[in-house]
């Protein structure tokens, strides 16, 4: 139940369904669409939204559902019903194009069985009586015409007809040329005269050839003559004509007597076709407003994610603009949501989108809202919007707004929605707030669900201590002075009368004047309100660039350990590696020594071949020796380092070139990598041993770098974790390439980005001190940040 009934209207229902209809193919879909309603029952509701879902499912991911004729074909079932009466041709063909829509339709979903669940359960049960439309093509042809062999007497009289008709058209056509000939013919050729064929005569001549005169010209010099020899044939024509009709409707009146059985099955066979109307009409009103179906509950709660109101969907779309999202959560602990916050701000469209896309749910409709949505069933819908002041039934605008709330007092109960636009206004605010919280105050005793928009300060403050009243408020940005249209639950929000004013241009004097009206606690209410609002935006804004400062951490952290696991990889290869060299040069050793004692024994050498022998041995071992040893040479600690200088790992063959130098760690460019390791990790080496192409590489990299870097950063205009995101690069950079200070330009404003920013420097060792620049080339709206 929605009450009042006009709240339908308001709420923007009634223009919902008039869009649906435009999707409609048939009058009996537009028909179905005009009795939609919100229902309450659990089943029905699931079983609407699972059609309409299952069927856009169709449209967007299935081939075309056949349908392509949908008549009205239960009016024709009527006509048939009764005895005697018959179907014409037209009518006949429009059943049998219907008939074959519901088979085709029927065909799609057979061969797609247990895929759309939802729509097959629309004809579940519903026999193919093909026997219908092989009764209707024996006597119907493609154009819906007669078929000419739709009984042997129809044969026979079309013969006969066409038989009489030539020997008409031979016969007037003879008289025609013999009068041509004798000159008492008009100019021009045969012509029809009340359905009969005429020879145009001259007016002196028209006794001169007997037949029947039809017309005469407006001049009256000729005149049209139907001859007598033809004037019999035509009257014979025409009684054929009469005997063809008169069988036509005995086959028509036969036909209708067949099809008379299957009344009951045709009217299934409409039921089912008006249904997919319906339901595709739905489908495609759905896809046009991006909507989705939500979770269903059986309890009296909502939980919105991301939902939009699908008018201004649409109005949006066509502008090219998008709607802002509203996320909202109504249930046993949170029933009543009273919402405050600027004009304009949009409070009354978020209320207005709770209640319709409420209905429009209950109603069978998909919703524009994510499908992690969670809605459930409420018995009745109160809404008081606008104003409804009526001169007939003698009620003020006020009056009119009581007379609803003793009726939401009354009949609300646990499963009523309350919907209220401004409540309390109409009257003296002095009065009109205390009676507001008292119907509040009734309503929440109900258990009642719903939203709540205001400005009344009592309220406010009565939702914050009244358990299951909870504030909420539309957001606004005071430093631009436009509303966000964000809804946000928890705190009240503040009017911005002022502000508003003061942007709009209201004179400051009158400004002040108003200011000095409302009492000290009420200024003091309000400032509250605009600074919790601002120190809120402030607070999500640092939150936002701490999770993306997390985010960064983690993945450098899931960097390091992918490296980590390269390098374990790498190190085993190299072991392995290292191990099979091992058992070569031990096998080749041994195969030496061998040999060495085999030619001593079989050539009984002498002194001086025993001793190159020997030589030979201590040379090969000297040889691999120095391969065992050569890594294991590590520069003395105390060599000096410098910036620019070559150093190799000890414990890898990486070579890069020093960047800095800080304490026990050594910042090295390596490739285009930059990379910290322990100073006693890596080795001094000659610029000679450092490749050619590597030297060239990095010499330029550097010397571009330090070429192209301005220790200077603009970040005016920034959101703050967009502005410390960028400082973050720039600082590095000045660190890393030795740079005296960094540069950061601001502005000014109230000063929030620059303190914002100053407390970020502050975490960094290297900035020895913060200063402003000169007053007359900044002041205050540009940081120096000076490097140690």
């Amino acid at each position: 139940m929605i009450y009042p009934q006009n709240a339908v209207d308001k709420l923007g229902f009634t223009e919902i369904k008039s869009l649906i209809k435009g999707h409609c193919l048939s009058e009996m879909g537009q028909q179905m669409v005009d009795r939609i309603q919100m229902m309450t029952s659990f089943e029905q509701i699931n079983k609407f939204l699972r059609q309409t879902q299952e069927f856009k499912e169709i449209l967007e991911n299935d081939s075309p559902l056949p349908i392509r004729n949908l008549f009205d074909i239960k009016v024709l079932a009527d006509k048939v019903r009764i005895e005697g009466a018959f179907l014409t041709e037209a009518e006949l063909q429009q059943v049998l194009l219907s008939l074959q829509t519901v088979f085709a339709v029927i065909n799609y979903f057979n061969e797609r069985e247990g895929r759309y669940p939802n729509l097959e359960a629309l004809f579940e049960h519903l026999p193919i009586e093909k026997k219908i439309i092989k009764s209707i093509e024996k006597v119907i042809d493609e154009k819906g015409k007669i078929r000419p062999n739709a009984s042997p007497e129809l044969q026979n009289l079309i013969y006969a007809i066409a038989k009489a008709e030539q020997e008409a058209r031979r016969k007037i056509d003879h008289i025609f040329k013999s009068a041509q000939n004798s000159n008492w013919t008009a100019d021009g050729n045969l012509t029809i005269r009340d359905g009969r064929l005429c020879i145009p005569l001259l007016a002196e001549n028209k006794r001169k050839l007997k037949g029947f005169v039809h017309d005469e010209s407006a001049s009256g010099q000729t005149v049209y003559v139907e001859p007598e020899e033809v004037f019999q044939l035509n009257n014979q024509v025409r009684d054929l004509e009469f005997d063809k009709r008169r069988e036509i409707v005995k086959i028509l009146t036969a036909l209708s007597n067949e099809l008379r059985p299957y009344v009951p099955l045709l009217i299934a066979y409409h039921g089912l076709l008006t249904k997919l109307d319906f339901v595709r009409a739905k489908a495609l009103f759905a896809i046009e407003t991006e909507a989705s179906m939500p979770v269903l509950l059986n309890t009296a709660e909502i939980n919105l994610v991301n939902a939009r109101h699908p008018l201004l969907l649409r109005a949006l779309k066509k502008e090219g603009q998008t709607v802002v999202p509203l996320n909202i959560k109504i249930d046993e602990g949170q029933r009543i949501l009273v919402v405050s916050g600027p004009n304009a701000g949009g409070k009354s469209v978020c209320m207005k989108t709770v209640g319709l896309l409420q209905i429009m749910f209950q109603a069978g409709l998909l919703i524009p809202a994510d499908e992690s949505s969670k809605l459930g069933i409420f018995k009745q819908v109160f809404a008081d919007i606008g104003d409804d002041q009526s001169i007939e039934s003698d009620l003020s605008t006020y009056s009119a707004h009581l007379s609803k709330m003793k009726h939401f007092v009354e009949n609300s109960g646990g499963k009523t929605m309350v919907l209220i636009d401004e409540f309390g206004t109409g009257t003296d605010p002095q009065f009109g707030g205390p009676i507001a919280e008292a119907v509040l105050e009734a309503l929440n005793r109900k258990k009642i669900r719903g939203v709540i928009t205001t400005h009344y300060s009592n309220l406010k403050t009565f939702a914050n201590v009244t358990e299951g009243i909870e504030n909420a408020s539309m957001m606004f940005d005071n430093m631009e002075m436009r509303p966000l249209y964000i809804l946000e639950t928890g705190k009240p929000g503040s009017s911005y009368a002022f502000e508003i004013a003061q942007k709009i241009g209201l004179p400051v004097p009158v400004l002040n004047s108003a200011k000095s009206k409302i009492s000290g606690y009420q200024k003091k209410v309000d400032s509250l309100l605009v600074d919790l609002e601002r120190d809120k935006k402030e607070l999500l804004e640092s939150r936002v660039a701490v999770e993306k400062q997390q985010r960064k951490v983690a993945a450098m952290l899931e960097e390091n350990e992918k490296l980590k696991n390269y390098l374990e990889e790498n190190q085993r290869a190299i072991l392995k590696d290292a191990k099979q060299e091992a058992r070569n040069i031990i096998l080749n050793a041994n195969k030496l020594v061998e040999n060495t004692i085999s030619e001593i024994k079989s050539t009984k050498a002498d002194k001086e071949k025993t001793q190159q022998l020997r030589q030979n041995l201590q040379n090969e071992l000297h040889k691999h020796q120095l391969k065992e040893d050569a890594p294991k040479k590590v520069v003395a600690e105390s060599t000096e380092l410098a910036i620019g200088d070559w150093v190799k790992l000890v414990d890898a063959e990486t070579v890069g070139q020093v960047l800095d130098v800080t304490k026990d760690n050594v910042i090295l460019a390596i490739g285009d990598l930059r990379s910290v390791v322990k100073r006693k990790r890596v080795q001094k080496v000659s610029k000679k041993e450092v490749p050619k192409e590597l030297r060239t590489s990095y010499s330029s990299q550097v010397t571009d770098a330090v070429a192209n870097f301005k220790p200077e950063i603009d970040v005016r205009g920034m959101r703050g974790e967009e502005a410390l995101y960028e400082i973050e690069k720039y600082l590095d950079k000045a660190i890393m390439m030795s740079f005296p200070s960094l540069k950061i330009i601001h502005g000014k404003g109230d000063g929030i980005l620059r303190k914002l920013i100053r407390g970020y420097l502050k975490k960094y060792s290297q900035i020895s001190r913060v200063e402003d620049e000169h007053p007359d080339r900044g002041g205050d709206g540009i940081t120096y940040a000076y490097l140690s």
